[in-house]
């Protein structure tokens, strides 16, 4: 019974590592599948043919080989399986569909109603917004896996299996996914939105093969998903990486959370247009118009909004250098809409007080970058957790399931 289960083992873990290198590097081949995963080639025609008769891969053209038959190419069967990927954000819901080649087919976006919504009314807006994009997509229903949550705040694993979000910043109790997802009807999984970001560039990104890195995501609120060897640092409780709520300032100003001094209170963009309008600017309409509008004042040389701008980059710079002191990364990989915009306009300053506020040695060993899927990246990267499920069998194959 032992050796069976430990051949047993054996096929599910070999099972695991190909289908995820089919979707990593699709397309493949059966040798270089056995290369890269260190199998035999009768093992991987096996696997492969196995999944193959699963649905969730499949031959897809040919390329030369040296003299003999054309060699095949080995690609996810894109209809093999389909995920819903979700990025709640504070002012509205993304909801995007994925097929298994991680090709995104729809996205649906809705406002909340206020910037402080309820868990209920969250709730409700991503089941409007699911059951939208589900009914705009009826082919995709048979094969539907799961649906993957970006949630802003620490997304933790209760010891009994359940899964709550610890949302401080948004005066929230705390509050059971399960609870307030429920009318889904479909199986949930969730993760801090920082850390799905960072698992959508560590699969198809910049962090891609990276050992030792940080995505650092800056939007209203700020947040990060730290790699270390490979794999997301969870910490005891999955709160590692509430970079936004690390102090740059004793008695500062008061943060979100309720503290003071944090990061986030200085570079969120929320912060930064409250900084704005503290200082006699202009700031209506999205935090994204009103950055943009900041940015374009300072470079048109208005001294107020320059000022603002300018400390907006010391502090986001500083924020950096502290990720680099701390965690020795290879790579920081900037991402959400204010990062993204802030490091277009004034990416040479922000690095330059990064590398001032750092130590010599692990400043000159880091290299920045910025995200390299733009806003969506939040929502590909919770469609990621159930595939992950998928692919470790958590999760059977919706042709093995009928």
């Amino acid at each position: 019974m032992a050796h069976r289960a430990t051949v047993l083992g054996l096929r599910e873990r070999n099972r695991a590592v190909v289908l995820r290198h089919v979707l990593l590097n699709q397309p493949t081949t059966r040798a270089d599948i056995a290369v890269a995963c260190d199998l035999s080639t009768s093992t991987v025609t096996n696997v492969v043919g196995a999944l193959i008769r699963e649905g969730l891969a499949q031959e897809n053209g040919s390329v030369p080989s040296d003299g003999g038959r054309p060699i095949a190419q080995i690609c996810p069967a894109p209809g093999g399986a389909h995920v819903i990927g979700v990025d709640v954000g504070e002012q509205g819901v993304a909801v995007e569909l994925f097929d298994l080649s991680l090709s995104r087919l729809d996205r649906v976006f809705r406002a909340l109603p206020r910037r402080r919504s309820k868990p209920g009314q969250v709730g409700q807006v991503v089941s409007d917004a699911v059951d939208a994009i589900r009914t705009a997509n009826p082919g995709a229903e048979e094969s539907l896996i799961g649906i993957g949550l970006g949630l802003p705040g620490i997304v933790g694993q209760d010891p009994v299996g359940g899964v709550t979000l610890y949302a401080q910043s948004l005066g929230w109790e705390p509050t059971s996914v399960d609870e307030m997802f429920a009318s889904l009807g479909l199986r949930i999984f969730a993760d801090n939105g920082a850390k799905t970001l960072a698992r959508a560039e560590m699969w198809f990104g910049a962090a891609r093969g990276v050992r030792h890195g940080v995505v650092a995501l800056v939007g209203r609120g700020m947040g990060s998903g730290v790699i270390s060897n490979g794999e997301l640092l969870r910490g005891l409780s999955s709160s590692a990486g509430e970079w936004g709520h690390t102090k740059i300032a004793v008695d500062g100003r008061e943060c979100q959370c309720g503290g003071r001094g944090c990061l986030e209170a200085y570079a969120g963009g929320g912060a930064i247009m409250d900084r704005w309008r503290e200082a006699g600017g202009t700031c209506s309409g999205p935090l994204e118009q009103g950055l943009e509008k900041l940015i374009q004042a300072a470079n048109g040389g208005d001294p107020t909004a320059e000022r603002v701008l300018a400390e907006t980059v010391d502090a986001l710079g500083m924020g950096l250098a502290n990720l680099v002191n701390l965690f020795n990364p290879e790579e920081i990989v900037v991402g959400g809409w204010a990062g993204l915009r802030l490091f277009q306009a004034r990416g040479e300053q922000i690095t330059h007080r990064l590398r001032v506020d750092s130590l010599a040695r692990p400043a000159e060993q880091c290299r920045i970058e910025t995200c390299r899927f733009g806003d969506d990246a939040v929502a590909l990267g919770a469609a990621l957790l159930p595939i992950e499920a998928l692919i470790d069998g958590s999760i059977p194959s919706p042709a093995v399931s009928k």
